[in-house]
């Protein structure tokens, strides 16, 4: 499984064969410029919610890629009812894709389109694949309900917001580690705007201090799992 970070909260994931780019937020990003998302492969599109900056290239990648978004309900209805290939999921539910199996999974936040139309609730996916298995947990607060993934799933990688403000801190992202049972972090959703901008090395040693590895990576740089 290879993971590669494209700035934001948006990730491409090659995981049995298959490609997936999960909540494409890059050409409006300027620390992104450097990606052009017409080079990007997908077979999939995952959608954690509906906010701007999280479903931006959305169409873009869909119409040329063919790709099937997969997100909650309502966002899924959205896409296709725009002639998009859609795969509607919600809270708990989980579904056996090529790549493995994704589960959707509690996030607690908020969801709407640009426009101010319903994006349903927010999520996070779980995917178990190639003996791997990895938690997005798109845009949340610290939850209780991280405590029920790892007693499902044995996580290899979790990938957390960490910029505050509009999700959780760092501090409290160490205590998600605690409740996904998971100490391998993949840190995200920082540095984007004003409000979520975070010092790199500091936020490392706090998790470094509690016997855990947050990574940070540059945008386009990849980890292997």
């Amino acid at each position: 499984m290879k993971i590669t970070f494209y700035g934001h909260a948006s990730l491409s994931i090659e995981v049995g064969g298959k490609h997936i780019i999960v909540d494409p937020y890059i050409s409006a990003n300027p620390n992104a410029a450097h990606i052009d998302i017409d080079t990007l492969k997908a077979d999939y599109i995952l959608l954690t919610h509906a906010h701007g900056d999280h479903i931006l290239d959305v169409e873009a990648i869909a119409k040329r890629t063919n790709a099937v978004i997969v997100s909650n309900a309502e966002i899924a209805g959205y896409y296709g009812a725009k002639g998009f290939q859609s795969h509607p999921m919600n809270h708990g539910g989980s579904w056996n894709f090529d790549f493995g199996k994704l589960k959707y999974v509690n996030a607690v936040h908020s969801s709407s389109f640009p426009d101010g139309s319903y994006g349903g609730n927010p999520g996070g996916f779980v995917i178990e694949g190639e003996h791997k298995n990895i938690y997005i947990a798109g845009d949340t607060a610290l939850t209780m309900d991280m405590k029920l993934i790892p007693m499902r799933t044995k996580l290899d990688l979790a990938i957390l917001p960490i910029g505050d403000n509009f999700t959780m801190d760092v501090e409290d992202a160490i205590i998600a580690s605690d409740f996904l049972d998971c100490d391998k972090i993949l840190g995200y959703h920082f540095d984007t705007f004003g409000y979520i901008e975070i010092d790199h090395e500091e936020s490392i040693r706090k998790f470094f201090n509690k016997g855990k590895d947050l990574m940070l990576l540059e945008i386009g740089s990849s980890i292997d799992l």
